[in-house]
C-alpha cells in the first residue's frame, strides 16, 4: 500500500529551519527568536525536533534562553538556509509498502518570486542525519510545496488550483497535476478549491492558509462573514466549494469555520495587510499548535473550533504576530515527519 500520510498520524520527528542575520528577518530577529523560542520549548515537550541552521553555535545560545526545554528531544543540523519556510522546503513523506519514503520535491522560492538555491539543496544534505530509517526519492524535476496539498491519509488530496496549476511552477494542466499527485504522493483522488485567498500570501494561494482536511471526516477553513471585508466573495465562494465537497463514501464532509482574524497591517506600509489566518496550525503527538495574533476573542474562537475538530488533543496557542511580518505563520515553518 503507498500513501500519503494524514499529518494527524503518529509522528517521528518535527523539522524547522532557524532565522539568522542572512534573512529577511533581520529587522526583528529578537522578536523572531522568541517566536521560534517558544515553538521549540513546546515541540520538543511532545516529540523529537530537527533544527536546520548555518549557525549552531547562535541556536545553542537561544535554546539557553528557554525555560523547561526538553533538550534531549532537539538536535541541530549545521546547513546553510536562504529562509525558515521548512513547509514548503523540507521532504513530503509518503509511506510505501511499509517504508517511509522522503521525496525531494523541488522548491522555487513559490514561482520565483524569492531566491531559494540554498533551500533547495537542504534535503540532499540532511538525508544521511534524519533520525530514523528513510528512503530517499529525488522528485526536483517537480515543483511541489508542502503547503499547497492536504492529505487525509486515505488517498483524498485537497489542494488550491491557483497554487499548483499556477504557471510559475510546473506548466501544468487540472489533468496533469492530478497524474503527477498520484505518481507521487499516490493520491487516488483530489479535491480542487478554485476560490479563496489571503491578501499578503506569496504562495499563489496554499491550501494550509485557506482549509484543513482533519480527522472523522472534517474539513476546518477560514469563514469570513463581514461583507465590507476584501475577503468576503472569494471565501464565500470557497465555502460553497467545500459545502459541495464529498468524501470518498459519497457524503458531505463536516465543516467547521474558522474566525477571519481582525484586518493586521505592516508597520512599514499602513496599505499592506497581512496573511494573518488560523488555519496555518500544525498537528503533533496529542496536541496541536495554533497561531495567536493578539487578538482575544478571535483567537479563543479558534482555539474552540480546534478543540471540538481534535477531540482529546491540547490546543496550544504560540504568539506569530512576527511570522506575518513575513507572509507565513506556524505551519508554514514547520515539517512533520511520520512514525
Amino acid at each position: 500500500m503507498k500513501r500519503l500520510p494524514a499529518e494527524w498520524e503518529v509522528q517521528s520527528f518535527v523539522q524547522i529551519a532557524w532565522p539568522h542575520i542572512e534573512t529577511d528577518w533581520l529587522p526583528y530577529l529578537n522578536d523572531a527568536n522568541a517566536c521560534y523560542r517558544n515553538l521549540t520549548r513546546e515541540i520538543a515537550k511532545r516529540e523529537k525536533l530537527v533544527i536546520v541552521t548555518p549557525d549552531p553555535a547562535g541556536v545553542l545560545d537561544q535554546l539557553d534562553q528557554i525555560d523547561e526545554l526538553n533538550r534531549g528531544n532537539v538536535s541541530i543540523v549545521d546547513v546553510e538556509t536562504n529562509d525558515t519556510w521548512a513547509r514548503d522546503h523540507a521532504f513530503i513523506t509518503t509511506i510505501e509498502d511499509g517504508m517511509r519514503v522522503v521525496n525531494d520535491f523541488g522548491f522555487n522560492g513559490w514561482g520565483m518570486k524569492f531566491a531559494a538555491d540554498l533551500d533547495n539543496q537542504i534535503n540532499a544534505r540532511i538525508f544521511d542525519r534524519l533520525d530514523g530509517k528513510f528512503a530517499y526519492r529525488d522528485l526536483r524535476r517537480i515543483i511541489l510545496e508542502g503547503g499547497s496539498v492536504e492529505s487525509d491519509g486515505r488517498g483524498t488530496i485537497l489542494t488550491t488550483s491557483s497554487c499548483l496549476l499556477a504557471p510559475n511552477r510546473n506548466y501544468y494542466t487540472k489533468e496533469e497535476a492530478e497524474e503527477m499527485l498520484r505518481q507521487t504522493l499516490h493520491a487516488e483522488r483530489v479535491l480542487w478549491l478554485d476560490h479563496g485567498y489571503l491578501a499578503g500570501d506569496d504562495t499563489d494561494g496554499h491550501i494550509d492558509t485557506l482549509a484543513r482536511l482533519c480527522p472523522a471526516d472534517t474539513i476546518v477553513y477560514v469563514q469570513c462573514t463581514d461583507r465590507n471585508d476584501e475577503h468576503f466573495d472569494e471565501l464565500s465562494a470557497m465555502e460553497a466549494e467545500l459545502k459541495a465537497m464529498r468524501t470518498a463514501e459519497g457524503k458531505p464532509f463536516r465543516l467547521l469555520p474558522l474566525p477571519m482574524t481582525d484586518a493586521i497591517y505592516d508597520d512599514d506600509d499602513d496599505d499592506f495587510r497581512q496573511p494573518a489566518t488560523y488555519a496555518n496550525f500544525l498537528i503533533m503527538n496529542g496536541a496541536v499548535l495554533m497561531p495567536t495574533y493578539g487578538q482575544p476573542e478571535n483567537d479563543k474562537k479558534a482555539m474552540e473550533v480546534l478543540a471540538e475538530a481534535f477531540p482529546g488533543r491540547e490546543i496550544v496557542g504560540v504568539d506569530c504576530r512576527v511570522l506575518i511580518r513575513q507572509h507565513g505563520s506556524l505551519h508554514c515553518i514547520t515539517m512533520q515527519y511520520p512514525k
